[in-house]
């Protein structure tokens, strides 16, 4: 039979053994070729289908088995068989060998004691460098961390206006008193020796150039405008950049004052003045124009004391008010801040600022003064300490003889009320501070602590009228300060050096 014929048990429905229910075909014709001519033979009688039943299942049987996977295959197994022929034969077992005997080395190939000694140096001097380096690298990172919480902390700094300062602040005795600092130092050391203040001058080289660093946003510049000798120009420089652009804001604020008509009680005009964003303890000034125009030596510092190639120019006075104390986190800082300090000044001029004072804090850390306690058995000295105004704490132990060494790197955290939040700031020790600046050509001149600055200019006819103008007298003339604000003043010294000539 032909495989595109059907067998009676399909066509009649009828089930063989290897047909399944859900199987069932039909025979479809087969398609006739397209060149086929039509069969024109006489048609054969067909064959009998009355064959053999049995025949017919079998046959029928075998052709569905053949086109049963015709278009569907069989699915693999889940889980491949490994067959036999696959495996590899089991290693050959190995008997163990006795162990090989080691030869010492030669006498040619071993190294000497003085070579192993050699080897030995070069692996510690690898260490230590490795070491310096790991530590430079945790220095910087800590260094910048501690640069950028300093300058966020005084960028983010609000300005609350000075109206709110006058009347609503919990500190503003304080504020006042340390203005009034302030402008005593510079009314007693702005003017050159020979100011005459009963002779005006017109001359324009009688006019003081002045430099600010760490001028914060400009709460100086009147005090600078009303200095017993007139300010020609004047320029500030802060790391802070949002604290400069709030120091020129209240210079264009005068600026817009002088041309409405305000003047200053003495007719004195506002003067010239640049700001310049910039950190005064890892940068040389030179490299603001201005600077090198003004005049800056950069031969300065030990060894080139006296320099016959110094020049003659310079600024009168440079000033850093409450802002020092930053630069002595670490020795570089220290003496690039005084070598800016000292090349931007001319032969004999004025190095005046305001830094807490170690000494202060020295009687404080070995727990002499009578509000702190220290057993006689602490090795170290006290750690915190403060009121309701201002707080001191060492991030480290400080040493139990007060006595710091070297004299960078002691950090503290220092927080005022209304100011200062947190901001980690560094211990002054004062002597050290002294011989370095003796190194870059700075001689003392003053040096007196904020509560003796009051006892001793209070009385001062000008200072006198000043303290009752800014508010740390009040109107009856009674202080104004009440005795944590004296306290708080009581941290901070006032000095003045003057560059040789």
């Amino acid at each position: 039979m032909s495989p595109t014929q059907s067998s009676p048990s399909v066509r009649d429905g009828t089930k063989t053994a290897n047909d399944s229910p859900s199987r069932k075909r039909k025979a479809s014709p087969r398609p006739q070729s397209r060149d086929a001519k039509p069969d024109s033979s006489p048609s054969k009688p067909k064959r009998r289908r009355e064959s053999n039943s049995s025949q017919s299942r079998q046959r029928a049987g075998s052709d569905l088995n053949r086109f049963r996977y015709r278009y569907n295959s069989p699915p693999p197994p889940l889980i491949p068989t490994k067959k036999a022929e696959d495996e590899l034969p089991p290693p050959p077992s190995r008997t163990n060998s006795p162990p090989r005997q080691r030869k010492r080395p030669g006498a040619s190939s071993r190294l000497s004691e003085k070579e192993k000694e050699a080897t030995r140096q070069q692996l510690e001097a690898r260490e230590r460098e490795e070491a310096a380096k790991r530590a430079a690298a945790g220095s910087s990172l800590q260094m910048a961390g501690v640069k950028d919480k300093v300058r966020s902390h005084y960028n983010d700094k609000k300005e609350l206006g000075k109206e709110w300062r006058a009347t609503s602040s919990k500190i503003k005795g304080l504020r006042s008193f340390n203005n009034w600092v302030k402008s005593t130092l510079i009314q007693k050391f702005s003017p050159r020796d020979d100011f005459d203040p009963r002779r005006r001058s017109n001359d324009p080289n009688d006019l003081l150039v002045v430099l600010d660093m760490g001028c914060g946003k400009g709460g100086d510049l009147l005090k600078w405008k009303s200095a017993p000798q007139e300010v020609g120009f004047y320029l500030g420089v802060d790391s802070a950049d949002v604290s400069i652009a709030h120091a020129r804001d209240r210079y264009d604020l005068m600026i817009n004052d002088q041309r409405r008509g305000r003047r200053s009680r003495d007719g004195r005009l506002v003067f010239e003045a640049e700001f310049h964003a910039m950190d005064c303890w890892t940068k040389p000034l030179d490299a603001i124009a201005m600077a090198r125009r003004i005049g800056y030596d950069p031969n300065t510092g030990p060894g080139v004391r006296n320099n016959p190639r110094s020049s003659p120019a310079g600024f009168d006075v440079v000033s850093m008010m409450f802002c020092m104390h930053y630069a002595f986190e670490t020795e570089a800082k220290c003496r690039q801040m005084l070598r800016n300090v000292s090349g931007c000044l001319k032969p004999g001029g004025r190095f005046i600022g305001t830094i807490p004072s170690s000494d202060v804090i020295s009687t404080r850390v070995r727990g002499t003064d009578k509000r702190d306690t220290l057993p006689d058995n602490e090795e170290h000295g006290v750690q915190e300490w403060g009121n309701s105004i201002y707080r001191v704490k060492f991030s480290k132990p400080p040493p139990r003889a007060g006595t710091f060494r070297p004299p960078w790197g002691w950090e503290y955290n220092f927080f005022l009320e209304e100011a200062v939040e947190e901001v980690p700031e560094y211990v002054v020790p004062w002597e050290a501070f002294r011989g370095l600046a003796e190194d870059y050509g700075l001689e003392l001149e003053y040096k007196k602590p904020f509560h003796d600055v009051w006892r001793e200019e209070k009385d001062q006819s000008e200072l006198k009228i000043l303290s009752e103008r800014m508010g740390v007298r009040r109107r009856d003339g009674s202080f104004a300060l009440g005795d944590d604000e004296w306290e708080a003043c009581g941290f901070y010294l006032a000095f003045a050096f003057r560059k040789g000539l």
